[in-house]
């Protein structure tokens, strides 16, 4: 039986829209998708994309107000929309009328003048579920997790507190289900070098040693694998090299670019967000709005989005 899947369909004035029309007749081979969109809202896009609306495109009505599409604008009316779209794809998980949720881009500074207080899917995701989802972003191949998000680097390292980051590893480990060691980067240059360059590994380090011991308690079968749960804090800029790389499918990241610049400089344009820790499972495009090419009739590289379906599929 089909997956049902609440597609919420992202900044209108960008490129998710797109996707989802041209993608629908791939997407319901495999999952029954259920876009988050109004008919109105959808007519007038798929006209201005010169593109035929499929006859089994379900849709919901009252959304939002209805607003006119600026292809490549920033706006308040987009923003409410895009943000209305999610919440109505929450509900009907929450409603258990889906199975997953799957989210087309946003565009922050959107939401941001429409007067959303959140800076993106997974702030408001762990309000809406009273949870502490963790952000997973990549591919098969690599997928990298993140400690801290959306924040000023300079706020990074007096955010790694032993507490937080032991429960962060537990919980990764629970809901990632890592088949294999996982790679957990230091913060500083050369991994702080003894604590030369900085005592944050130090902090890293007994947080790795304390999820090791909770989790081989609560899942006693872990004394008999071979490998360690967790590396020490591995040196970032070794990281990600080729010989290093092949040895794990699994990252945990101190920090937003920290993880996510070599995740896309190797694997862009297939990469996807899943968000862990969660009562539901909820997976993205890892691209954004791309304004400088929406409603262009450019062809779009799609395999983020049907990667992002797959990975509920099978999950």
């Amino acid at each position: 039986m089909k997956k049902k899947i609440a597609i919420s369909i992202g900044d209108l004035n960008g490129i998710g829209i797109q996707l989802a029309l041209e993608n629908h007749d791939t997407v319901s081979q495999t999952v029954s998708p259920m876009y988050c969109i109004d008919k109105i809202m959808l007519e007038q896009a798929a006209k201005k994309l010169g593109l035929t609306i499929p006859d089994d495109f379900q849709t919901i009505e009252n959304i939002a107000p209805y607003f006119e599409i600026e292809a490549g604008e920033v706006s308040k009316e987009s923003g409410a929309y895009a943000y209305a779209s999610f919440v109505k794809a929450v509900e009907l998980a929450k409603e258990k009328e889906v199975d997953a949720i799957c989210t087309l881009p946003i565009n922050k500074k959107a939401w941001e003048v429409a007067g959303i207080n959140y800076k993106g899917h997974t702030d408001a995701l762990r309000d809406f579920f009273d949870a502490k989802a963790i952000m997973m972003l990549g591919c098969p191949q690599m997928y990298v997790a993140l400690f801290t998000e959306h924040i000023p680097l300079r706020e990074v390292a007096s955010s790694i507190k032993e507490e937080d980051l032991t429960h962060f590893l537990i919980d990764f480990y629970h809901t990632a289900k890592p088949t294999s060691t996982v790679a957990v980067l230091g913060l500083n240059p050369h991994a702080g070098d003894n604590g030369v360059l900085g005592d944050e590994e130090l902090i890293i380090q007994k947080a790795i040693n304390n999820a090791t011991t909770i989790l081989k308690k609560e899942i006693p079968s872990l004394f008999t694998i071979h490998y360690s749960l967790f590396t020490t804090p591995m040196v970032p800029d070794v990281a990600f090299t080729p010989n290093v790389r092949k040895n794990y499918t699994h990252y945990i990241a101190m920090y937003h670019d920290q993880g996510l610049a070599p995740l896309k400089a190797l694997y862009f344009d297939e990469g996807i967000n899943v968000s862990l820790n969660l009562p539901v499972l909820r997976t993205s495009v890892d691209h954004g709005t791309a304004f400088d090419i929406a409603y262009k009739r450019i062809e779009l590289n799609n395999l983020s989005y049907l990667n992002a379906i797959k990975y509920i599929r099978e999950n």
